[in-house]
């Protein structure tokens, strides 16, 4: 655990509550102090979503200190149950209440004797796991205990649907564009002849879970959420799972092969190369924009991606595979996917940054001076701060990525919106010369300060007047090179006259 002011993937309880009221009727509660409890408000604030189960806090003060926390925790937990009637109660720490070291499977055990529902501990080392490494374990415990409670029960199904038929792993609440994503995944299935058998967490009843095994495959998007439950399936029942992500046009025709092949070996006869030829010619545009006069004006551009390992990786790929784009270096935050992350990407970038280090981040942007950038949030904010365009590709991200409007960024229609994306996330052209020249935004005075205390330079009155007639497109550039320039000479105040020796330095 550290102190920071941005973290790219929260605290554990994040992952836990998240995956909770994902499915329907599911009540958590967190065992917290107050501060703790903000997930409500995040969850209602950012998710356009018109009913969401909310979560109690349990809270943890000074006169539960005193006397111990086993007998308000298990009035909340019978309280919500006589309240709510719902199908399962989840009970988690947090970050924070771990340290009091209490025996929560304890409460757990005393409050089953009096709920009807269901009642469960997330088991989550909250020390050890992030946000999505909790939500992974979380979808995972939770299967696994009601596949266990059916086969105990006889109620476990031992057939297979009639006709083909997939489980969607991974659909959360606070995810990427999941919503938008199940929806395409859920038209290119019913495009291949494909039931869908159930979609988890997102909309799902813990009483279906019993029949996930009834699917002939299970198909698992995203590497932070539904990896550890597809494994589970696969080793408890030999369904096996197709876990590419469906992201650009040669990713897609990828997953499709899989599936065809997954199909064909098990005795049905389905082909599938029409339908791929079909839909990358006439319903994606991103194999004609490719071969545009538009795309080629970005060919060996410089952009740098940073994200979670899932979307990373894929814009990656499709930035130097499909488009021609130079990515100058590809890094993510999931630390604990470092291999898989440096296999997917090492042969289509420069470099690899892997580290959860905000300013890492940033001070490597500023390094490449890259043309555009594609990241989180933060990077938005780096590439507002550095006048570097950013296009959002990843979680953790702001209200305006939950979209109202439809916009996967998987399947077929996803090749669209991300190449839509990508391209207007370039300052394309002399767009902000012309504003300049026009009254635009760009007459505004120059920001000359850098990333971090260590790197700003004060510049005079004459420097500033100078920089700010260079045009805004290279501006940002010339001041960062300046600064270089003066920095390395020593020199603290920057004028025009140190602003025209370091265009000379550099042949400029």
């Amino acid at each position: 655990m550290k102190l920071a002011y941005w973290m790219y993937a929260g605290p554990a309880h994040i992952g836990t509550l998240r995956v909770a009221s994902s499915f329907n009727n599911v009540h958590a509660i967190m065992h917290a102090p107050l501060g703790d409890d903000y997930f409500n408000v995040m969850r209602s604030m950012l998710e356009r979503d018109r009913n969401f189960t909310p979560v109690t806090a349990s809270v943890v003060d000074r006169n539960v200190l005193a006397r111990g926390s086993q007998e308000k925790v298990v009035d909340n937990i019978t309280r919500k149950d006589r309240e709510e009637h719902p199908d399962l109660i989840v009970l988690t720490p947090t970050c924070t209440s771990s340290i009091l070291q209490e025996d929560l499977q304890n409460f757990v055990e005393r409050a089953s004797l009096d709920a009807k529902s269901d009642v469960l501990l997330a088991d989550v080392n909250h020390y050890r796991v992030n946000e999505l490494q909790a939500a992974d374990r979380t979808l995972h415990q939770i299967v696994e205990f009601y596949t266990e409670k059916a086969r105990k029960k006889g109620e476990l199904p031992t057939d297979k649907t009639p006709e083909p038929s997939v489980n969607i792993l991974g659909i959360s609440t606070l995810a990427f564009h999941n919503n938008h994503d199940c929806t395409e995944l859920k038209r290119l299935m019913k495009d291949l002849g494909i039931t869908v058998n159930a979609v988890i967490p997102d909309g799902a009843s813990v009483h279906e879970l019993k029949n996930l095994s009834r699917a002939w495959f299970n198909i698992a998007p995203y590497r932070e959420l539904g990896p550890m439950t597809a494994q589970y399936l696969e080793q408890t029942f030999g369904m096996p799972c197709i876990d590419i992500t469906p992201m650009g046009v040669v990713e897609t025709a990828r997953f499709i092969r899989a599936v065809q092949k997954l199909l064909n070996d098990r005795g049905v006869a389905v082909d599938y190369e029409e339908f791929i030829d079909e839909q990358t010619r006439f319903v994606s545009q991103a194999a004609w924009f490719s071969r545009s006069i538009d795309c080629q004006n970005l060919t060996g551009k410089k952009a740098v991606v940073y994200g979670d390992a899932t979307h990373a990786a894929a814009i990656t790929k499709i930035l130097a595979r499909e488009m021609g784009i130079h990515v100058v270096w590809a890094g993510t935050f999931c630390k604990y996917d470092e291999a898989w992350f440096r296999n997917e990407v090492s042969e289509y970038c420069d470099e690899i940054l892997i580290t959860d280090d905000h300013t890492v981040v940033g001070d490597a942007v500023a390094r490449v001076e890259p043309a555009a950038i594609f990241g989180t949030q933060m990077e938005r904010h780096v590439g507002k701060r550095l006048n570097i365009p950013c296009g959002v590709i990843s979680a953790p991200i702001h209200v305006q990525n939950f979209p109202i409007g439809y916009k996967p960024m998987l399947g077929y229609e996803g090749t669209n919106q991300l190449v839509d994306l990508i391209y207007n996330s370039f300052t394309l052209g002399m767009e902000d010369h012309l504003l300049e020249i026009f009254g635009g935004h760009d007459t505004k005075e120059v920001i000359t300060k850098g990333l971090s205390s260590d790197t700003e330079m004060n510049w005079s009155k004459d420097g500033l007047a100078e920089l700010n007639k260079i045009p805004g497109f290279v501006r940002g550039k010339v001041k960062r090179n300046t600064e270089k320039f003066a920095r390395d000479r020593g020199l603290s105040e920057i004028t025009a006259e140190v602003l025209y020796a370091a265009k000379e330095a550099v042949g400029a």
